[in-house]
């Protein structure tokens, strides 16, 4: 197992993610899970990953059922504040409480700030719930022992919570594949924390699996290229170049993937220049993108004030494909801040270097969103397609 450090702590390079736990009966597969989980734990894999949200509460509870038979100093356990789901009112400390119960641990290793992004932000900042600063006097009292945060937010936004409060987050998480380096300036993401000296942990490096099943032609050339390798592996690998990245999450579904990934991250092996090439090549391939550079002109003309870059780079990802992920960047946005709210004026096409049809783009994206389901609706059904 390949391991390196983040916050002091030597931790595994692969890390086990709990939100996509094989499923039987519509519930999380306890049997399948803890044979998994027992399988990683003896191959070396020591940082497990959890949420409130995930499986509808009840990852937690599998997770810490499985590893009260392990020394508590024996992994590190992940957990999450959802400040990110839409509520009415949020209760930092009584919410915490409850997912140390769940989990039957006194502390947690690493602990998030769930999904800060452009339209949660203002919830955790917020005064009125005081979620931010609950969570760094639990740091200090020894109840969180590093404490950071998850983002599928834009990087302007992450520099501005990191500007205003970089000093108490520890490490960063976020989405980061050879499809999202450009298609959601995952690169750039990277590149702001690592100036930052924020160590970074990988999620959907497959991108739900969309970068582990790829078509026939270039699946063959990856077989000539490397003997012997998984389709997924070539993300991971992929992944393995960056020294700032201190785990690569894996939601494995199965024990074929367990296995696969543990192969994976037996040894150290990089992408040479030119099989990283040959994967931008295949991004590029994959991507039906409108060419915005994030110049932000059009905002300035906007009379409603949208953030257009940003909706526009939600709409590039709505057009690959439409996830899970996708459902967390427009949780909690207000219908002022919706392509919804457009009034078609043109002010924003006038202006825009690369002559976008922005009012086109999104009278389709408004389209596009109605039909979308909640990221609840996302995770039953992702749950259910795993029976």
């Amino acid at each position: 197992m390949i391991y390196r450090d983040l916050c002091g702590e030597k931790v595994s390079l692969l890390g086990f993610g709990a939100m996509r736990l094989p499923v039987k009966d519509g519930e999380v597969d306890y049997n399948e899970t803890e044979k998994m989980l027992d399988c990683a734990i003896a191959a070396g894999v020591n940082y497990i990953d959890t949420a409130w949200p995930y499986h509808s509460g009840d990852s937690e509870r599998v997770v810490s059922r499985i590893l009260a038979k392990y020394p508590r100093e024996s992994y590190f356990l992940a957990d999450k504040y959802p400040g990110h789901q839409t509520a009415d009112s949020y209760d930092p400390a009584g919410l915490f409480e409850e997912q140390l119960k769940k989990c039957n641990v006194d502390y947690f290793d690493f602990y998030l700030l769930h999904n800060v992004n452009e339209n949660s932000i203002g919830v955790y900042k917020d005064p009125k719930w005081g979620i931010i600063d609950y969570f760094i006097e639990q740091k200090k009292a020894g109840r969180i022992r590093h404490l950071g945060f998850s983002t599928h937010g834009g990087v302007k936004m992450i520099k501005e919570f990191l500007d205003e409060y970089g000093e108490y987050m520890e490490f960063c998480q976020i989405q980061f594949n050879y499809l999202d380096d450009t298609l959601q300036n995952a690169g750039e993401k990277y590149e702001l924390l690592t100036e930052r000296a924020i160590p970074v942990i990988v999620m959907e490096p497959v991108r739900g699996g969309k970068l582990a099943s790829l078509d026939e032609g270039i699946e063959n050339k990856l077989r000539e290229m490397r003997t012997g390798t998984s389709t997924a592996s070539w993300a991971f690998r992929w992944l393995q170049s960056y020294s700032n990245i201190s785990v690569i999450l894996s939601g494995m579904s199965n024990m074929e993937q367990l296995c696969d990934n543990l192969a994976t991250f037996d040894k150290e092996e990089v992408l040479t220049e030119e099989e990283r090439a040959y994967l931008a090549d295949v991004a590029e391939g994959m991507k039906d993108s409108l060419p915005c550079t994030g110049c932000a002109y059009c905002v300035d003309g906007c009379p409603i004030g949208l953030d257009i870059p940003n909706l526009i780079s939600i709409y590039n990802e709505l057009r690959f494909q439409s996830n899970i992920v996708s459902a967390m960047r427009l949780e909690g946005a207000d219908e002022a801040t919706l392509p919804s709210a457009c009034i078609s004026c043109g002010a924003c096409s006038s202006i825009c270097p690369q002559k976008i049809d922005i009012p086109a783009a999104m009278s389709d994206l408004a389209n596009r969103i109605s039909k979308m389901p909640k990221w609840a609706d996302v995770c039953r059904e992702r749950a259910a397609l795993q029976k």
